[in-house]
């Protein structure tokens, strides 16, 4: 029962975004041609809407404009419409903020044109336009309507009786019976023509308004389990909610599973939290066994509730976050044991993390980590340390830009080395206490890579929608044999990959990593929060997690 209500719960705070749960904004980092910007947006939950865009530049040269315009994967940049010029804010030098409508619904992005002194910039920020909640009416400005709908068909009926009765009358002379009649008759006349059309009405409104519902976002369920025998972990994707989703021709392309495309070398990134007190923090990579399992080889994690998050992109550039909870039962390693040839093999990029408890009331495990804290050096699990580089008080706000920076150090005080993680410097996972704020971020934003490269190579191809889509059985299986060879390809050349196509990593050598990583994040809601930081040193995955509080 607790399973269910806590799912029934999840679904409901998930209808609120798509790519992350409960934090809908969208942030970018880098380059626009030789511009360094910020990107902010705030996407509409109904469609169609407005999207709040804010652009941040780090210099601020004079002579600079800015401007924005959406343009949709399904049809590329054939339609799209006339830039709009940002404005540039009062109070705050390089911020230039814009509003961008967004009509029709699937995967979109917005593209970003900088012209100033150094030239002309664009860059190009996936953006789900998807109606994702439904608006309310305040119940007095309902009553208010109402009244006025009643005082406006009580006129009606009165002009109306007025004008078949007492028009027909002399000036001066008596109402008649016969007037009275046809008075009475073209009264009750109009009110039924009136209270016909306001049922046609309903009608109509409720019509819309399930066509809207049958199109509102609803996330992909999943059931996950552990097989006790092996310490295999299964995700499985509910087959009839997606053929419900899929048959509609508008969703077909946005949700199919055939069509799933790899982000960092990944089709799947799957965290598992310890629900509740957030000291056990899992980042798994599942290998897909049919369209809707995968799999993953469990880490030995203690038993207990754990919070599934896991995060897939697909053809269209569509990207979201599957919810579900899982139970992991006492002795489960004990019994299979993470040598067990039998099951599924791990990804030599999974890594798990046990901190203290975000509860301070409650005791740590044994050998737990201790959660950092702003200015304070936290030890590794290798000898090295890590800095939340924040001043400590300095109060974190919501539906603020926030920059979370952080610095790593070798065990002898200098500068670390760091080495890519799946093709960037650092990965991070925000999430809320009580589950209902969650998102994976890279220091170039919150956006994913896969959605972003996707949009690019459906613009470049410039010809219908259905000569660019390949057959679905035939995709699958040929990404499934590029993951299998991105998995055997040496770190060095797999890196390289994965990092031929982000431009603002390129000049960095390998090995020889910024030792300083930054996320640009919006905290959507107050309340507390734990960040979890992965990196990537002398070939190990170094873990770290910090506490904050959100006002």
């Amino acid at each position: 029962m607790k399973r269910f209500i806590f799912s029934l719960t999840m679904l409901f705070i998930a209808r609120s975004t798509y790519a992350h749960v409960g934090s809908p904004s969208v942030t970018f980092e880098g380059n626009a041609g030789p511009y360094k910007v910020i990107v902010s947006i705030n996407p509409p939950d109904v469609i169609p809407g407005t999207a709040q865009v804010s652009v941040f530049l780090q210099e601020s040269p004079k002579g600079i404009t800015v401007s924005a315009k959406p343009v949709y994967w399904t049809a590329g940049t054939d339609g799209t419409p006339r830039a709009d010029v940002a404005i540039p804010a009062k109070n705050q030098p390089g911020r230039y903020d814009v509003k961008i409508w967004f009509m029709n619904i699937g995967t979109s992005s917005i593209d970003i044109t900088i012209d100033g002194p150094k030239g002309k910039g664009t860059v190009l920020v996936p953006v789900m336009a998807i109606s994702t909640a439904k608006k309310t009416m305040s119940p007095g400005l309902g009553w208010g309507l109402l009244a006025m709908a009643a005082f406006l068909v009580l006129l009606m009926v009165t002009i109306i009786a007025s004008s078949v009765a007492d028009s027909q009358l002399e000036p001066g002379s008596e109402l008649t019976q016969h007037i009275r009649r046809k008075r009475l008759i073209g009264g009750l006349s109009a009110l039924i023509i009136l209270l016909l059309i306001l049922w046609g009405g309903r009608i109509w409104w409720n019509a819309a308004a399930a066509k809207y519902n049958h199109f509102l976002y609803r996330p992909l369920q999943a059931t996950t389990t552990v097989n006790t025998e092996n310490g295999t972990l299964r995700l499985s994707i509910d087959i009839d909610q997606l053929n419900s989703i899929t048959s509609s021709k508008r969703m077909n392309i946005t949700r199919k599973m055939s069509y799933l495309i790899p982000d960092h070398g990944k089709l799947m990134h799957l965290f598992l939290v310890k629900a509740g007190d957030l000291d056990v923090f899992a980042h798994l990579h599942p290998r897909r066994v049919d369209s809707v399992t995968f799999e993953a080889k469990t880490p030995d994690l203690p038993a207990g509730k754990y919070w599934v998050y896991a995060d897939i992109t697909r053809l269209s550039g569509f990207a979201e976050t599957i919810v579900d909870t899982l139970e992991i039962k006492d002795h489960t390693h004990q019994k299979a044991g993470m040598t067990n040839p039998v099951g599924a093999i791990p990804d030599p990029d999974d890594t798990y993390y046990i901190t203290n408890p975000v509860n301070k009331n409650m005791p740590a495990r044994t050998g737990a980590a201790t959660c950092g804290l702003p200015g304070i050096a936290t030890k590794l699990n290798d000898g090295s340390t890590i800095i939340w580089v924040q001043k400590p008080g300095l109060q974190l706000r919501t539906n603020e830009l926030t920059q979370l920076n952080f610095e790593i150090l070798a065990p002898n005080g200098q500068p670390a080395k760091l080495e890519p993680y799946m093709g960037m410097p650092a990965h991070a996972v925000i999430l809320k206490d009580d589950g209902s704020v969650y998102i994976h971020l890279h220091p170039a934003g919150s956006y994913s890579m896969g959605s972003q490269k996707a949009l690019l190579d459906r613009i470049a191809f410039h010809k219908p929608l259905d000569s660019y889509l390949p057959k679905p059985k035939e995709f699958a299986d040929s990404i499934d044999r590029f993951v299998a060879h991105l998995n055997a390809m040496n770190e060095a050349d797999r890196t390289k990959l994965l990092m031929a196509g982000m431009p603002a990593m390129s000049s960095t050598k390998m090995g020889g990593m910024q030792h300083q990583v930054s996320f640009p994040y919006t905290f959507p809601q107050p309340g507390k929060y734990r960040i979890w930081i992965q990196a990537k040193r002398n070939g190990q995955i170094i873990n770290s997690a910090f506490d904050a509080e959100v006002k």
